[in-house]
């Protein structure tokens, strides 16, 4: 169970880290104009989220059939790789490669962190475990924030040159990775596959797991998915971004300055995530899931929204924003992963998860992508604004299937060949 825990801190930590260095590395490292800095970010995540995607459909199976562990700790190895790789690109294909790989390492962590959930807690208690799940998210992304972000900074203040610095940081990130490998091959249960998941073929899996959106609450959990990774990524990507081109082009700070007074207001919204992350596992197990994830997408759909009204990503109502942003974040990814673990059986959980997250995964290429235009082309909070669109239609679609459904809803899938709702 600790294992868990500490998969989903590292999970976020080295998820935040790489994409809230871009700025850094297209500064110091590349030399590239601010003005192209959000294209490229948004071309980052796209690749990267389309790598993200395969690898998805690939290791959801895969921990069914070979195992959680071994899927675990390649996921750990391939980000390892990924961080080491960033510094030593000396191109934008270089740093292409690197975020390719960092995506399919945290595709196969992804994977099997939502699966423990099921796999590790009874239904019963799933909303706390996600809420304790949340706080180690948040404590992940506030490590990420208060110590490895610094470490460029840090590591000049102690003589290195801006390049020097960002590698040490990066390989820092890298070491931790490796550490975790080692850690989830001897902290992981052994007992999976079962010996009837072992003979069942992947693509028969995949199929079983897109059919499954025929219950209507799958369907739901999965168009959450699309708004809670998506959401994820804006804050990853275009918040600190954000923070950092304002700092330097309208403030006149250093880079490394202008990234840590950026990094200030991500604390805001991931501190709240943190702090708010056990009220909203409470809720999940308390209320019906699907009432406990209307609540959490009109939050979000709030605080993405509001920042249309922000110009300076440090006044006061940027704070407020921020605030909501992170209960809105928070709060989806911890609804729609308790929904989806309560829907899906055991013996369908990898493809399902996979699915799952691979719809996850597509809303944060289109975070990235759209949302990359929209920050150089429109404003700065226009990948906030759009996934705030997105929050409240999924809300809505939430709302209007809670209201349809006054009985309970069916026992989830087991067969797709035996369940009348297939």
């Amino acid at each position: 169970m600790i294992t868990f825990y500490v998969a989903s801190f590292l999970l976020i930590a080295m998820g935040t880290f790489a994409p809230q260095m871009f700025g850094y590395l297209f500064i110091e490292f590349l030399n590239i104009p601010e003005s192209e800095h959000g294209r490229l970010a948004g071309d980052l995540g796209f690749w990267g989220e389309i790598a993200l995607m395969i690898s998805l459909l690939i290791f959801g199976p895969m921990a069914d059939r070979r195992g959680r562990r071994v899927v675990m700790v390649i996921g750990f190895l391939l980000t390892a790789v990924g961080l080491f790789t960033f510094p030593l690109s000396n191109s934008y294909a270089g740093v292409l490669l690197a975020r390719i790989i960092c995506a399919c390492g945290l595709a196969a962590i992804t994977c099997i962190v939502v699966m423990l959930i099921g796999d590790y807690f009874s239904d019963e208690s799933r909303g706390k475990a996600a809420g304790m799940q949340g706080i180690m998210n948040g404590l992940g992304a506030v490590f990420t924030i208060f110590l490895l972000l610094r470490l460029p900074s840090i590591f000049q203040s102690q003589g290195y040159d801006p390049i020097a610095a960002g590698t040490l940081a990066y390989a820092v990130g890298a070491s931790l990775c490796i550490v975790a490998a080692i850690y989830m091959w001897f902290g992981l249960r052994r007992d999976w596959p079962t010996s009837a998941q072992k003979k069942q073929p992947a693509v028969q899996q995949l199929k079983q797991g897109f059919a499954a959106a025929k219950d209507p609450a799958i369907a739901l959990a999965y168009g959450a998915s699309f708004v809670a990774r998506g959401n994820l990524a804006i804050v990853g990507t275009f918040f600190a971004l954000w923070g950092t081109n304002y700092g330097t082009q309208v403030m006149g700070l250093e880079t490394s300055e202008a990234l840590k007074k950026a990094a200030n207001m991500v604390v805001i919204a991931q501190g709240t995530a943190l702090m708010t992350a056990p009220l909203f596992g409470i809720m999940a197990d308390k209320l019906n899931r699907v009432s406990a994830l209307v609540v959490a997408l009109l939050i979000s759909a709030l605080g993405y929204m509001a920042t249309g009204f922000v110009s300076d990503p440090f006044s006061q109502t940027m704070m407020i924003c921020a605030v909501f942003i992170g209960m809105g974040e928070v709060g989806c990814i911890i609804a729609s992963g308790v929904l989806i673990n309560e829907r899906a059986s055991e013996s369908l959980r990898g493809p399902i998860v996979a699915v799952f997250n691979f719809t996850g995964a597509l809303g944060i290429l289109i975070a990235t992508k759209v949302g990359g235009y929209l920050f150089d082309g429109w404003r700065e909070s226009g990948p906030f604004v759009l996934f705030g669109i997105f929050a409240l239609v999924v809300a809505l679609w939430a709302l209007a299937l809670r209201l349809r459904t006054s009985k309970p809803l069916a026992a989830p899938i087991t067969t797709l060949e035996t369940d009348p709702q297939a």
